[in-house]
C-alpha cells in the first residue's frame, strides 16, 4: 500500500469513501493527505473519474467485488481515472509528471478513482490522445475494456460478420458498436426510440426498438450477441444466433444461466470479467485519435454531487457515460 510522505504532510485532497454498505446517503466526501507512489506507481492529479454499474452495485454490497471489500471498509469506489501525472515512484521509467494518462486502476479491490489525487501502477496507465480531453478520458477505460474483451478476445468477431449488441447507446453498448463497425462487422443494436439517431451516428446498421419489437422474429441466423442486460433478454438473444454463433454475456448474476440454457440449446455462450489491460488502451486511443471512435459523456458531476451522479447511474437509461470532474 502507498504511504503518506513527509513532503507531502502538509498537502491534502478531497476523496469519496464509504464505510458501510448500503444507499447512497452513504457516499461522502472527507480530507485526507495526498499519497506517495511506491515502486511501480504513479500518482494522478484526477480530472475525470468514470462511474460505472459495478460501483453502485458494490457499494450496496452485491457482486464479486463487494466480498473482496466488505473487511477494507472504509472504502473510495472507483475504478477509472484520467489526469495528469504528478510524481513517479521508483522504478517507473515508461511515465514523467506532465503526462496526460487514463487508466482502469484499482480493480477489484483497491479502487481509489473516485479523487482529487490516485495512485495507480504505472502499468495501467495509457496516454491519452490530444484529441480527448482528461475529464471525458475518465469515462473510458473500463466501459471500453469490457467492449473491446467481449467483442475481440471472447466472440472473436470478424468482419463480415452480424452481431446484435443490446443496450447499444449505454456507456459500454455505444463503444462495442463502433468497435464492430470499425473491425467490418454488420451491426443491429437495440434501444429505445429516443437513441436511434444517437446510434446512427455511430454507424450503427440496424436500430432495434426493444419496447416495440421482439428481436427473436427480427433477428436470425447471427454470428455474435453481445448481451449487455442479462436475464431473460439473455435468454431470448440465445434463439437469434446461427448454429456456430456465440453470445457473450456481460452481467455476471445471471451468466451461469445463460450459459447453462445454451448448453441445453447445442449453442455457445461465454460470460465475462473485464481485465485491465493497457495494450487494448492503446489501441483504443489510436482508434480515437484518427476520428474512428468517440466518447459521449451524457453527464459531468462535481465530486461533492456523488449522490446524485450514482442515482442517475443506478436509474440506467444513460446515453453513454457518467463521470465525475474531480478538478
Amino acid at each position: 500500500m502507498p504511504t503518506t510522505a513527509d513532503q507531502n504532510s502538509e498537502s491534502s485532497m478531497r476523496h469519496v469513501i464509504y464505510d458501510r454498505f448500503g444507499e447512497r446517503d452513504v457516499l461522502q466526501v472527507v480530507r485526507s493527505d495526498v499519497l506517495t507512489p511506491a515502486e511501480g506507481q504513479v500518482l494522478v492529479r484526477v480530472h475525470g473519474a468514470g462511474l460505472n454499474p459495478i460501483d453502485w452495485k458494490t457499494r450496496k454490497g452485491l457482486g464479486f467485488a463487494a466480498r473482496q471489500i466488505e473487511n477494507s471498509l472504509p472504502w473510495t469506489p472507483g475504478y477509472d481515472i484520467a489526469g495528469e501525472v504528478v510524481a513517479v515512484g521508483e522504478q517507473v521509467t515508461t511515465l514523467t509528471p506532465g503526462d496526460r494518462v487514463m487508466g482502469m486502476v484499482g480493480f477489484p479491490a483497491t479502487g481509489g478513482g473516485y479523487s482529487e489525487y490516485a495512485v495507480a501502477e504505472a502499468d495501467e496507465l495509457a496516454i491519452v490522445p490530444e484529441e480527448l480531453d482528461l475529464v471525458t478520458a475518465g469515462g473510458l477505460p473500463l466501459a471500453a475494456l469490457t467492449a473491446w474483451q467481449g467483442l475481440f478476445e471472447v466472440a472473436k468477431l470478424e468482419a463480415g460478420q452480424k452481431i446484435l449488441i443490446h443496450a447499444g447507446a449505454g456507456g459500454v453498448g455505444h463503444f462495442a458498436v463502433q468497435f464492430a463497425r470499425e473491425r467490418g462487422a454488420h451491426v443491429i443494436a437495440t434501444a429505445s426510440a429516443g437513441n436511434r439517431d444517437f446510434l446512427a451516428e455511430l454507424g450503427v446498421h440496424e436500430v432495434i426498438d426493444y419496447r416495440t419489437t421482439d428481436i427473436v422474429e427480427e433477428c436470425y441466423g447471427l454470428d455474435v450477441v453481445l448481451d449487455l442486460i442479462g436475464g431473460d433478454t439473455g435468454k431470448r438473444s440465445l434463439h437469434t444466433l446461427g448454429e456456430q454463433g456465440v453470445l457473450v454475456t456481460i452481467p455476471t448474476v445471471t451468466a451461469d444461466e445463460i450459459i447453462s440454457e445454451a448448453e441445453a440449446m447445442g449453442l455457445r455462450a461465454h460470460g465475462m470479467t473485464v481485465r485491465p489491460d493497457v495494450f487494448h488502451l492503446d489501441e483504443i486511443a489510436e482508434l480515437i485519435e484518427d476520428g474512428d471512435v468517440r466518447v459521449h459523456i451524457e453527464k459531468a458531476f462535481p465530486l461533492e454531487d456523488v449522490a446524485q451522479a450514482h442515482e442517475m447511474l443506478e436509474g440506467g437509461h444513460v446515453r453513454g457515460k457518467l463521470v465525475l470532474d474531480c478538478r
